[in-house]
């Protein structure tokens, strides 16, 4: 299991950049002007209520970096806020420590709408949040704005109040293609209503266009906001090898099409709520995710697909087309798969052209499939399951061959913070 998550490393590690052009800064306030090849170094210390806005046009081989001088020791509070636009910026090793609760948006990649970023790098950077903050107004932490960027290594945790963790905005110049990957998630409470995701890409109105960004070996811990931990709301994105600990949500494919879930653990740990992966739209691929001991029913079921609705709104449910799920492995799970989920008396078309193939279900004492929708649109093909029952025709009874991960705890999966 270590080797899902051997690259997380919580600022810490050898500095990426080339320090022939290192630049000390007094005051973060008034950054430099920085031309390419230029290194930023911020002091240690406490910082608070500064607008930061990193600016410029760096290149690949020479990009412009903004860094602490140690990592984790340089930390902004208040009202403070991060900001870059540009090509080729790169920020490292900060923390943001309690943001106030005044703050919608807290780092952007833009300073402003006609001011977006490109191939810029947030990295080993840290936003926590160690109290409740009863009174906050709606709020992001990142917002990724402009194409190719990157989100790595970073850690993000304790939010609260309503707000998306990380959102990728989409439409005119923002044409997506991020990456996002090594992060540390969570924990996040239960908001008890929506706006609580982890991680959204897009959104209703821009979801049929291509998002084209790779969530890559995240960890998610306890990231309970809402039914959505990732909500999925655009075309061809990639969540691959990522881990949800204790996650009281699923993997949303909630708007959008042909997107591709593969490789990634779900961990219930028996935990109340714990869920898996809900389908909806076209084409989706999911494939070779383990998920255990996950507790969660309906939507949160370890799989879900959808029930469409005719001629659907943007911001309602596309019918479920031409999905593939094959070679999953499903161990203990209080509901497997659940077929032909509706929250709208208007939801009337089942999932059709859908393939489940190569999965494996040890799930003693309990039925595989619930089908609340008609079977005519599925088909099965080499499934395994031990359990009470089937639940459909055309599954085989036999002993997948499955070696259980149960008793895994955070610090097995995470990075473990000292």
């Amino acid at each position: 299991m270590r080797s899902l998550t051997a690259c997380f490393f919580f600022l810490q590690g050898f500095s990426m950049t080339n320090q022939a052009a290192e630049k000390t800064v007094a005051d973060p306030a008034h950054l430099p002007e920085a031309l390419p090849g230029d290194v930023l170094v911020l002091p240690e210390g406490e910082f608070s209520n500064v607008s930061l806005i990193l600016k410029g046009k760096g290149s690949e081989k020479a990009p412009i970096t903004l860094r602490a001088a140690v990592p984790g020791k340089t930390i902004f509070t208040g009202t403070s806020t991060l900001r870059m636009a540009g090509q080729h910026l790169v920020v490292e090793g900060l923390h943001f420590r309690d943001p106030d609760p005044s703050l919608s948006d807290l780092i952007e990649f833009r300073q402003d709408a006609k001011s977006l970023s490109s191939h810029c790098r947030l990295t080993r950077c840290a936003i926590t949040l160690s109290r409740k903050q009863a009174k906050a107004k709606e709020s992001r932490w990142v917002g990724l704005y402009g194409r190719s960027n990157r989100v790595d290594h970073c850690r993000l945790e304790g939010k609260t109040g309503k707000g998306t963790t990380l959102v990728v905005w989409l439409g005119g110049e923002n044409g997506g293609e991020h990456r996002i990957d090594h992060n540390d998630f969570g924990p996040r409470e239960k908001l008890g209503k929506n706006g609580g995701e982890t991680i959204r890409i897009g959104d209703s109105k821009t979801s049929m266009l291509k998002g084209g960004c790779l969530v890559e070996a995240n960890v998610f811990y306890r990231c309970n906001g809402e039914a959505e931990c990732i909500s999925n709301k655009s075309c061809e994105n990639v969540y691959r090898g990522n881990t949800f600990l204790e996650v009281g949500g699923t993997l949303t494919l909630r708007h959008g099409n042909g997107c591709v879930v593969e490789g990634n653990v779900f961990l219930g740990n028996d935990a109340s709520g714990t869920g898996g992966i809900r389908i909806i739209g076209e084409d989706h691929t999911v494939r070779g995710n383990y998920l255990e001991n996950l507790r969660g029913d309906d939507g949160r079921s370890a799989l879900c697909l959808m029930m469409g609705i005719p001629d659907s709104p943007l911001n309602r449910y596309f019918q479920v087309k031409r999905a593939r799920v094959i070679g999953n492995m499903l161990v203990n799970c209080e509901h497997p798969v659940l077929l032909g989920l509706a929250d709208d008396t208007k939801a009337t078309l089942a999932p059709t052209d859908c393939l489940f193939e190569g999965n494996q279900f040890r799930c003693p004492g309990r039925d595989i499939v619930e089908a609340r929708c008609g079977l005519e649109g599925l088909r099965w093909k080499n499934n395994v399951y031990e359990g009470n029952a089937a639940g459909i025709p055309g599954m085989e009874a036999g002993k997948p061959q499955i070696q259980p991960l149960k008793g895994l705890t955070r610090a097995d999966v995470g990075p473990g913070w000292n």
